[in-house]
C-alpha cells in the first residue's frame, strides 16, 4: 500500500507511523518483513525504510537482532499481585498515559453466577475499552450495586478511575479483593472493539471487591493484551533457624 507522497508529513515518518499500527492491530506480532519487503510494499526508498525502523527502535517499539532481522519489543505493563491498583495507577506508574473510553452503561439483571458472587438480582453494567499511550491495552466489565452505578453514572468515565471516584469521591473505602487470572483467545467482538487480530491471545482476569464493612463493592470481569500486560508476583520460601 504506498503512502500519500504529496503529505506535507516526511514519508519516514508515515511509514513508522503505518508499521507502529500493524503492531498494535496484531498484523505483525514477532518479527517485521524485512527491507526489501517493506520497500515493496509501501513503494519506499531503502533510505525511506531505515529512517522508520531507526525511529522505531530509538522509541523502544523495535529491536535489531544482528543476523536475524528486526523484531517487536512492546514495553509490557506490569501488575504486582498482592497490590489492590487502578488500571489508571498500574499504567502510570509504567510512565505511560493511561485512557478510557465508555462503550456500554445499563441496568441488568444477573445470571444465577454473577447472583452467587456479588449477592445481587440486579445491578450497573459499565464496559470500558482501556488504552496505554493511546494504545488498546485491554476490555473491562465491571458490576455495581445500583446505588453506587447511579452515583458514578454522574462523573465523565471517559477519563475518571473508577476507583478513584468510589474511594475519593463516594467515600467507600475498599478493603479486600479476590483475583483470577487466566489465559484466553480474544473474542470476535472484543478484537473488533480493539481492532486487533481475533487470534491475539489475552490474560483474563475476574476480581471481587468488598469494602471495610464486607460489603459487596464491585465485580469485575477483564481482558487484557498479553504482549502488553503481566502480572508479578513476589515470592520467598520460609526456611526455619534455630
Amino acid at each position: 500500500m504506498p503512502l500519500n507522497y504529496v503529505n506535507s508529513i516526511p514519508l519516514h515518518y508515515q511509514l513508522a507511523k503505518e508499521v507502529e499500527d500493524k503492531i498494535y492491530s496484531g498484523q505483525y506480532n514477532e518479527k517485521i518483513p524485512s527491507e526489501r519487503e517493506l520497500m515493496d510494499e509501501f513503494h519506499v526508498s531503502r533510505s525511506t525504510v531505515r529512517q522508520s525502523i531507526s525511529q522505531l527502535v530509538q522509541a523502544g517499539v523495535l529491536e535489531r537482532k544482528r543476523g536475524m532481522g528486526t523484531f517487536v519489543k512492546i514495553k509490557p505493563i506490569h501488575d504486582w499481585l498482592g497490590n489492590l491498583k487502578s488500571t489508571n495507577e498500574t499504567i502510570e506508574e509504567m510512565d505511560m498515559i493511561p485512557g478510557a473510553k465508555l462503550i456500554e452503561s445499563r441496568l441488568v439483571e444477573l445470571d444465577d453466577e454473577l447472583q452467587s458472587i456479588t449477592g445481587l438480582k440486579k445491578a450497573y453494567y459499565f464496559k470500558r475499552l482501556r488504552y496505554a499511550n493511546h494504545l488498546p491495552l485491554g476490555i473491562e466489565s465491571h458490576y455495581y450495586p445500583i446505588e453506587l452505578g447511579q452515583q458514578l453514572l454522574q462523573y465523565d468515565l471517559n477519563k475518571e478511575s473508577f476507583y478513584h471516584l468510589i474511594e475519593e469521591k463516594l467515600g467507600v473505602k475498599s478493603f479486600n479483593a479476590d483475583q483470577n487470572i487466566t489465559a484466553n483467545i480474544i473474542s470476535d467482538e472484543d478484537a473488533k472493539l480493539m481492532n486487533v487480530s481475533n487470534k491475539l491471545c489475552m490474560l483474563h482476569t475476574n476480581r471481587k471487591i468488598i469494602d471495610i464493612n464486607g460489603q459487596f463493592v464491585e465485580y469485575e470481569n477483564a481482558v487484557y493484551r498479553s504482549d502488553m500486560y503481566s502480572f508479578n508476583i513476589s515470592l520467598s520460601r520460609g526456611f526455619n533457624i534455630e
